[in-house]
């Protein structure tokens, strides 16, 4: 073969080889580019189990007339309150549990006078979620608890600024124990929004004082609904290596394309 002809293969040889090149280069980049690179999950952490804006009633039942009446809507946001031990099994499932101080309680009229009743409960939840696992993102709850009432406040009027009212800590005028269901949402960043349902008598019909017994005719079920917030309190050590892998693993796919940190 002539030496003319073996430089013109050799030079067509290598623009085949550039065009070959240049065709294959951005296919490896693209693919990097468009790998996802997903958030870490946390498998254990500490949060916030804060129901501030609490809205309830209850379904009030008279045993004697056997008839069932509505409370009167009732608002607090006072001490709502707790901490959660959260368990990520996997991505997308959850369990915790924790520890909570709750406002709860009821109001109802009978002939113009008005009776508000509540107490201050330490209470235990236990519950799954399914869903998004990374912090602050959003997922289904529901679960149930137990609530131990510490004090108990019971307020009477007929005209506003003439109440009569007395309060007891760990009082027999309610069961010793309260279980209770509860089902939610929470959002992207954390907000919750949260229904809760106490399927036991919020008052102790056996109740006896001077030899009468003021709530034996009564059967009362709390209904509840809060928003809130459920957000991590602190990123832990584990979370921290875990966003460092990460971020190695995308730097690596980025360098692997060819491109720059």
């Amino acid at each position: 073969m002539p030496y003319y002809m073996k430089k013109q293969l050799l030079i067509a040889t290598s623009l085949l080889f550039s065009a070959l090149s240049a065709v294959a280069e951005p296919a490896t980049a693209d693919s990097a580019r468009h790998h996802k690179v997903l958030q870490p999950v946390r498998r254990f952490y500490v949060g916030s189990g804060f129901d501030g804006l609490n809205f309830s009633s209850a379904s009030i039942k008279n045993t004697t007339a056997n008839n069932t009446v509505n409370g009167t809507l009732r608002f607090t946001y006072i001490i709502n309150w707790g901490f959660t031990f959260n368990l990520n099994l996997s991505r997308h499932i959850g369990l915790y549990t924790g520890i909570d101080v709750k406002n709860i309680g009821f109001i109802e009229e009978v002939n113009g006078i008005v009776t508000k009743r509540r107490t201050y409960n330490i209470g235990a939840p236990l519950g799954f979620k399914i869903g998004n696992m990374v912090a602050k993102k959003g997922y289904f709850f529901a679960g149930g608890g137990v609530d131990v009432p510490v004090n108990y406040r019971e307020k009477s009027f007929s005209v506003r600024n003439q109440k009569t009212k007395f309060n007891e800590w760990f009082s027999d005028r309610t069961p010793a124990v309260m279980p209770y269901v509860f089902a939610g949402i929470a959002l992207n960043r954390g907000m919750t929004l949260k229904a809760q349902y106490y399927p036991d008598n919020f008052l102790n019909p056996q109740f006896t004082k001077n030899g009468t017994q003021p709530y034996a005719n009564y059967d009362v079920h709390l209904e509840m609904l809060s928003i809130g917030l459920a957000v991590p309190l602190k990123r832990t050590r584990t979370g921290a290596n875990m966003h460092m892998i990460g971020n190695r693993k995308a730097k690596r796919i980025n360098n692997d394309a060819g491109g720059k940190e």
